[in-house]
């Protein structure tokens, strides 16, 4: 098994390493011995033949890296069998592109490790190390995605893999901590010939096919959690580029990574929103709907436009998500937050006035008295769906708020009286008293029923 998998590793090695020969010349490493200065390589063929040799001698480590990934990926239930090796075998061999991929990345990340070292940094290792890591980030998911940010991540901060780059944050859950006392944290530290290099990394995927593009979007969505990486490696000016692609699921990709950025930064953010919101592909627009909460929870009222342009859209899809927004309009401005409503409760599409239901909470504790009819204008519509959900709300309104619940049906019962039988269907199996109850108060102006707690 470990030939066999030794030599899918070694074929997708050699196929790598040529997808990266036209990149050169490669970037200067971070960090440098004072007395071993760097020595450029100066023929792509050499340094193939270089790092192939590197990891035929390497065997050991290549076992080493095989048994580890063996324990990760392989089942528990199988040690379990009664013969647990030779189906570990037959389990392995049938992924052994999936297990080469991973002992290639673990490799790769060894030699940055080296490379990385901040006593001894082996530059010959830098050259091979960011050669092969090229070449393998060519796929927008699986290792490349998550161990090609975390090698990424490590050359902008010119730090070792696997190193912690900031210090902890005490707290009550340590023994030792002290609340009085006052200890300096210390945030992420960019490395300037490590952001060099790291652009030009993120340069080569950038002007390079759509797949590759794609990867750097992920990696884009995985470094707005870094904000302190966010300007050094210039991410807005990238994802503003990246806006404009051909590529479909860039743009879509990078509707999911908007509100990170206008955290990080609001001005790039903005433009980029309304790049977006200009592209004229249905998918783009479903994104920009999805995260339009996020929208208003980071810039409120500026948000508010795509809103509206959202409900005008034709996509059932785009309205559902922009109607299920609609909510968020009551933390800026309570009034248009009730206007709003009324709008949209006389809307041609039955998905944005069924949407509507899951606001008339907020909406009736802000307006008990519902002076814009919205309920009965919605219990009045006729959509089975639609008046299940309400009435559901209306019992409960029935049981805390009877003078609210008062209001309702006296507004639907002037206007149709024998639209409320489904709500007295239910409510007389419910509570069959309580009916005969709002009967007598709609039919002969009888005594207000109290709440049902």
């Amino acid at each position: 098994m470990s030939e066999v998998v030794r030599e899918s590793a070694r074929s997708n090695l050699i196929i790598a390493l040529e997808s990266s020969k036209n990149y050169w010349p490669l970037p200067n490493p971070p960090l440098i011995d004072p007395d071993f200065p760097p020595i450029h390589p100066t023929n792509v063929d050499s340094l193939i033949e270089k790092t192939l040799d590197i990891f035929d001698a390497e065997l050991l480590i290549f076992e080493r890296h095989l048994q580890s990934i063996v324990e990760i990926m392989v089942p528990y239930k199988m040690s379990l069998t009664q013969k647990p090796f030779e189906e570990y075998e037959k389990w392995l061999i049938n992924r052994k592109e999936e297990v080469a991929e991973r002992i290639l990345f673990a490799i790769c990340t060894d030699w940055f490790s080296r490379s990385l070292d901040e006593f001894a940094p082996d530059t010959e290792r830098w050259w091979i190390a960011i050669f092969l890591l090229n070449g393998l980030c060519q796929k927008p998911h699986g290792q490349a995605v998550h161990q090609g940010y975390h090698l990424l991540e490590s050359i902008a901060l010119a730090s070792r893999p696997g190193a912690w780059h900031s210090t902890k944050e005490s707290g009550p859950h340590e023994m030792s901590w002290d609340p009085n006392a006052k200890v300096p944290r210390f945030g992420i530290v960019v490395h300037e010939r490590g952001v060099e290099s790291a652009l030009w990394l993120m340069e080569r995927l950038e002007n390079s096919e759509k797949h590759r593009r794609l990867l750097l979007i992920e990696w884009i969505a995985l470094l707005l959690e870094r904000q302190e990486l966010v300007v050094p490696l210039e991410i807005g000016k990238k994802m503003l580029k990246a806006a404009d692609d051909d590529f479909i699921e860039i743009p879509i990709r990078l509707t999911i990574c908007l509100p990170r950025l206008l955290e990080a930064d609001l001005e790039i953010g903005l433009k980029l929103l309304e790049k977006l919101s200009n592209r004229e592909e249905i998918n783009v627009q479903r994104g920009l709907a999805d995260v339009l909460t996020r929208l208003f929870r980071r810039i409120e009222w500026k948000a508010l436009p795509y809103l509206e342009k959202m409900l005008l859209s034709t996509d059932k899809t785009v309205l559902a998500a922009a109607s299920s927004t609609v909510g968020d309009i009551r933390f800026l401005d309570e009034d248009l937050f009730g206007d709003k409503l009324s709008e949209l409760s006389t809307h041609p599409e039955i998905i944005v006035r069924r949407n509507l239901v899951a606001h008339l909470r907020n909406y009736i504790t802000i307006f008990p008295n519902d002076e814009r009819g919205i309920f009965s204008t919605l219990w009045l519509d006729g959509d089975e769906v639609l008046a299940i959900r309400l009435r559901e709300l209306l019992l409960r309104l029935e049981e805390v708020n009877t003078e609210c619940f008062a209001l309702v049906i006296k507004r639907i019962y002037s206007k149709n009286s024998s639209s409320l039988q489904p709500l007295w269907d239910v409510l007389d199996v419910r509570r069959g008293e309580r009916t005969i109850q709002w009967k007598k108060y709609l039919d002969e102006g009888g005594k207000l029923p109290g709440p049902n707690y």
